[in-house]
């Protein structure tokens, strides 16, 4: 329990269907004072509150667990590192597959229990992820990297609601959270800057940011970690592109610490390479081609595609051209509305 308004209705909706089911916050920092707080948070010592409470009226017995520890090993250096690399994480993404769904998962069944239920909206049927039949608050995509065992011991109790029927629901069962904002951001990370958090931790270097087309020198960067592929803003470019369109960024180079702008039309790609692949759907792995859809980022636009295995690497040719693929970010494929499978995008052309 988050101590949202979606946690809480998913925990009253299985009590009230007949489990027996037991709240459980996790406490993800050593210092919550770093987090975030108040409506930008999420697993706040406010969030902690705000779960009792629901618990309360929901009448469940009610912990808090301290994965802290673990939190930051598997999550926030995770983070760090992957940016030092020139790739772009999704921390969410992270948390669900180290600490939901596997560090929580692993001391649920351990203790006797049968499975986690969250307030994710997504839903399951027979073991199978499938989309929310609300699309604005899908979350498939970050599901997308659990295996067939942790889905099989999931519950997404909210999967067939909209958000709206969920704060409805909230409110007619007497949940404060009814009204509750819902989190945004990357919570270990207070005031939302993520160039300083990352510069804190990994030291100003500067190098050139490149423009791919003249080859020339057009500004300078304190850390290719403050940059990500399809950036637009930020950039602190000395001067303009000689047709005066925007610049983005292209690729980034940690090695040799430079960034490459350029167009847009730079930055479509039709090939993705992935590694890591998750097979979770009601098709084995893809070792044969198969047309599907993919999504390639949070909330990202869906592409047709053909997708096949070679090894353990996924290829991935699209339809039409998707812009703005980051190394890191998950390629989440889907037939329909139900997810085959999932993989760690290496890199795009």
């Amino acid at each position: 329990m988050s101590g949202g308004v979606d946690s809480a209705v998913a925990a009253a909706r299985i009590a009230e269907a007949g489990h027996d089911v037991t709240g459980v916050h996790l406490a993800l920092s050593a210092n919550p004072q770093s987090y975030r707080t108040g409506a930008r948070g999420c697993c706040t010592v406010e969030d902690s509150r705000d779960a009792r409470r629901a618990a309360d009226v929901i009448g469940i017995p009610f912990y808090i667990w301290d994965m802290a520890e673990r939190f930051h090993r598997e999550v926030v250096e995770d983070f760090v590192n992957e940016y030092a690399a020139g790739r772009t994480p999704n921390p969410c993404l992270r948390c669900n597959e180290k600490i939901k769904f596997e560090a929580v998962l692993d001391r649920a069944l351990a203790l006797g229990f049968d499975a986690v239920a969250t307030g994710h909206h997504a839903r399951l049927d027979d073991g199978v992820l499938r989309r929310s039949v609300d699309e604005g608050k899908d979350q498939s995509y970050v599901l997308g990297v659990l295996t067939r065992e942790q889905l099989s011991h999931a519950i997404f109790p909210l999967g067939g609601s909209t958000k709206a029927e969920v704060r409805a629901e909230a409110a007619e069962r007497g949940l404060a959270v009814a009204d509750k904002p819902d989190s945004h951001d990357i919570c270990f990370i207070a005031d939302g800057d993520t160039r300083g958090f990352l510069a804190e931790r990994l030291g100003a270097a500067e190098g050139p940011i490149i423009d791919a087309l003249s080859g020339e020198v057009v500004g300078n960067h304190q850390g290719t970690f403050g940059f990500t592929v399809g950036q637009r803003k930020g950039l602190h470019i000395d001067r303009p592109a000689a047709d005066g369109r925007p610049r983005y960024v292209l690729s980034i180079e940690p090695v040799s610490n430079t960034v490459t702008v350029g167009p847009r039309s730079a930055l479509e790609v039709t090939s993705v390479t992935c590694e890591r692949p998750v097979w979770n759907g009601p098709v084995a792995e893809l070792r044969e081609q198969r047309s599907c859809m993919v999504q390639l980022r949070a909330h990202g636009e869906v592409y047709g595609c053909r997708a096949q295995l070679s090894g353990e690497t996924l290829h991935i040719e699209l339809d039409s051209p998707a812009t703005g693929v980051a190394g890191g970010q998950a390629a989440v494929l889907y037939d329909g509305d139900t997810v085959i499978g999932s993989a760690t995008i290496a890199s795009a052309a």
